[in-house]
């Protein structure tokens, strides 16, 4: 059974750091791009950050360059978001994703998300 388990979000101060992380089982983790999603009230999923299997490429969004750094340790099956100097716009519900594609078909897995509220 695959499964993806967000956990370390919270309430923050502007200016404040939190670390999430996104503990995965039921798949050969270490085979799978892995990114953080968030999707704010109103507003559409936005992917934030995007590793490569083997942790040696990575891509952010614009919006957190400089702030935010995505991890990954294949030997624990966890991900990891490091958010730094975080701003009230990066109040939202975030959310781990694993994809790879095998024999032309794209698997596709998502955790339940955990909540990162930043405010004074």
């Amino acid at each position: 059974q695959v499964q993806l388990v967000e956990s370390g979000g919270g309430l923050v101060e502007p200016g404040g750091s939190l670390r999430l992380s996104c503990a995965a089982s039921g798949f050969t983790f270490s085979s799978y791009v892995m990114s953080w999603y968030r999707q704010a009230p109103g507003k559409e999923r936005e992917m934030v950050a995007a590793i490569t299997p083997a942790g040696n490429n990575r891509h952010y969004a614009d919006s957190v360059k400089g702030r935010f750094t995505i991890s990954r340790d294949n030997a624990k099956n966890t991900v990891y978001l490091q958010m730094n100097n975080l701003k009230p716009e990066d109040t939202a519900v975030y959310y781990c994703n694993a994809v790879r594609q095998q024999l032309g078909v794209k698997l596709d897995y998502w955790g339940q998300g955990t909540q990162a509220t930043v405010s004074s």
